[in-house]
């Protein structure tokens, strides 16, 4: 199908808004100015997410040809950003997405919709292919060869808290020192950050389409799987992993392995497990010729796990909606359970029967970085006092105090949030309960106390 580049779209439908990509695709679409509509099968998920109130909601399945046609209507581009790896089982999860991809070319092109952008997986070019990556690279093939013009962007591994296959490396690398692993730890990997892969997305509403085609998006870098849990084990402050290949390690074996020592599924797991059995590098660069490059370039794959971290070194434990989502590599509320770095938090709490104004401005006078051994103060801006552990420990440790009105008077919280750091983080938070149960009573008494006499 051809297609010369048309106005600007001033309608958009992102389908799988709730998900990874499309909850951090969504407000950036607003942002350049689109109308959006998403589609939802429970518009419940979007409930107290704020760009919620800015975009039209359509309540649909892609498994539901009839309950498409009126999300579809007036819609001159259409995401397709829904996979249905680790909902649907093993076996039928490729049946799941032939048939929604065939009714969302269907609706698609009896709503004379302008456009669909589909984003798939990296691959190689011949030979026998996972269920999953067939599954992927067969749903474009369908969206391709429908009336409506489509453009395909092919992603490796994308990089960002909360993707799947970057929370599979965070996880592995995090718990285990040394690992067994099939041959593939040595395929080649072109991992994208996810800064970039929405970089490529907002960019395919508008890039001039002469025909329906794929294109391949890749980072800078280009390397092995065990180099990339190395590289994150150096910028977590981890030592560099132990790997030891074993070839009689079957993919599925793999996958109730990693489903054991990780908290992901192992429906999730087993799919990434047997689509790494190949490597995941672009062919080709003609992306370049369509949608222009993120300004300053892309994102180095080291950058990208910087990023995806940040969280840690700014105390950034309670992930929150924000108006516009600045950071894609951060975590958002709708990323599943089992996404973002293992935090473990100590908390205290004590009324006070004065007003939380008063409460706040003795806080900062009681804190002081000189009587708060083993912490630093450090100001995020915020009424809250927060801290920094500078003890040597394998992981980092912030403290905050908060005052909020409960009850008449005020609530002085006191909490520690702490990020392991590999096996050994985690034995210290364990090993050191009972000591650290009564120190910290002791430290909110004092700091309470102190304000009681302020």
């Amino acid at each position: 199908m051809t297609a010369e580049q048309t106005p600007r779209p001033s309608r958009v439908l992102v389908t799988g808004a709730t998900g990874y990509l499309g909850g951090r695709l969504a407000p950036r679409l607003l942002d350049a100015g689109y109308t959006v509509r998403v589609l939802a099968r429970n518009p419940d998920k979007l409930r107290g997410v704020p760009w919620a109130e800015k975009v039209e909601v359509a309540q649909g399945d892609l498994g539901d040809r009839d309950s498409l046609k009126s999300a579809f209507a007036d819609v001159d581009v259409v995401y397709y950003l829904v996979h249905s790896m680790g909902t649907s089982g093993h076996d039928d999860f490729a049946k799941t997405e032939r048939e929604s991809a065939e009714n969302v070319a269907a609706v698609a092109a009896d709503a004379g919709v302008g456009r669909i952008v589909y984003l798939g997986g990296l691959h190689p070019q011949t030979g026998d292919l996972s269920p999953h990556l067939e599954s992927r690279a067969e749903v474009g093939r369908i969206l391709m060869e429908s009336p409506t013009p489509t453009l395909v962007l092919q992603a490796g591994v994308v990089i960002g808290s909360g993707s799947a296959s970057f929370e599979m490396i965070r996880h592995l690398t995090n718990r285990l020192p040394v690992m067994t692993t099939p041959r593939w730890v040595h395929n080649r990997i072109q991992p994208i950050a996810v800064r970039d892969v929405l970089h490529y997305l907002l960019g395919a509403a508008e890039a001039k389409l002469p025909q329906s085609r794929a294109y391949d998006v890749g980072g800078p870098d280009v390397m092995e799987y065990g180099e990339m849990m190395n590289i994150y084990a150096d910028v977590a402050g981890l030592r560099q992993r132990r790997i030891l290949v074993l070839p009689v390690l079957t993919p599925r074996l793999a996958g109730h392995w990693i489903g054991l020592v990780t908290p992901m599924p192992r429906g999730l797991a087993m799919p990434l497990i047997e689509s790494l059995q190949y490597d995941a590098v672009a062919h080709e660069h003609d992306i370049d010729d369509v949608v222009d490059r993120p300004e300053g370039g892309l994102t180095p794959y080291r950058e990208s796990v910087r990023l995806a971290l940040r969280n840690i070194e700014e105390g950034e434990t309670e992930s929150s909606w924000a108006d516009t989502v600045t950071a894609p590599s951060d975590p958002l509320p709708s990323d599943p359970h089992w996404a973002g770095e293992v935090v473990y938090s100590d908390v205290k709490g004590a009324f006070l029967g004065t007003e939380p104004s008063v409460i706040r401005r003795r806080l900062g006078d009681v804190i002081h970085s000189d009587d708060t051994r083993g912490w630093r103060l450090d100001d995020d801006g915020s009424d809250d006092v927060r801290l920094r552990s500078t003890a040597r420990i394998a992981g980092t440790a912030w403290l905050r105090y908060r005052a909020t009105s409960a009850g008449g008077g005020t609530r002085v919280e006191q909490r520690i949030d702490y990020f392991p750091r590999g096996l050994a983080g985690r034995a210290v938070w364990y090993g050191s309960f009972p000591l650290r149960k009564v120190l910290t009573g002791r430290m909110l008494a004092r700091v309470v106390g102190d304000i009681d006499r302020a």
